[in-house]
C-alpha cells in the first residue's frame, strides 16, 4: 500500500506564494501519475495539477500561470509551488498518486491552505 504525506500549508496573505510538498512511500517514478486536488468547505474536491510518469504536466483553468508542479527526485517529493495566491485558492490540499496494477488511488491526509484577503 502506498502512503502519501502533505506538507507546507499555512497562513498567506493574497498574492503570496506558498510552497507544499508530497512525500510518497516508495519511488515516486514508479507511479503512472501524481497531482494536487484540493476541497474548500461546501465545495466539490477539484483536481489542480498532475504530472506523469515521462514528467508532462497539466493544470486547471483556475490555476495555470499561477501554480507550478514539479518532482524532486533526491528528495522523492511532488511538489506545488503556488504563486500569486487568491483567496479562492483556499482549501484543504490532497496529494494523489496511481500506481500501476492498483486497484485504487492512493491519498495523503490533506493540509490546510488558507489565503487572506
Amino acid at each position: 500500500q502506498v502512503q502519501l504525506v502533505e506538507s507546507g500549508g499555512g497562513l498567506v496573505q493574497a498574492g503570496g506564494s506558498l510552497s507544499l510538498s508530497c512525500s510518497a512511500s516508495g519511488n515516486i517514478f514508479s507511479f503512472n501519475r501524481m497531482g494536487w486536488y484540493r476541497q474548500a468547505p461546501g465545495k466539490q474536491r477539484e483536481w489542480v495539477a498532475t504530472i506523469t510518469r515521462s514528467g508532462s504536466t497539466n493544470y486547471a483553468d483556475s490555476v495555470k500561470g499561477r501554480f507550478t508542479i514539479s518532482r524532486d527526485s533526491a528528495k522523492n517529493t511532488v511538489n506545488l509551488q503556488m504563486n500569486s495566491l487568491k483567496p479562492g485558492d483556499t482549501a484543504v490540499y490532497y496529494c494523489n498518486a496511481h500506481l500501476p496494477g492498483a486497484l485504487y488511488d492512493s491519498w495523503g491526509q490533506g493540509t490546510q491552505v488558507t489565503v487572506a484577503s
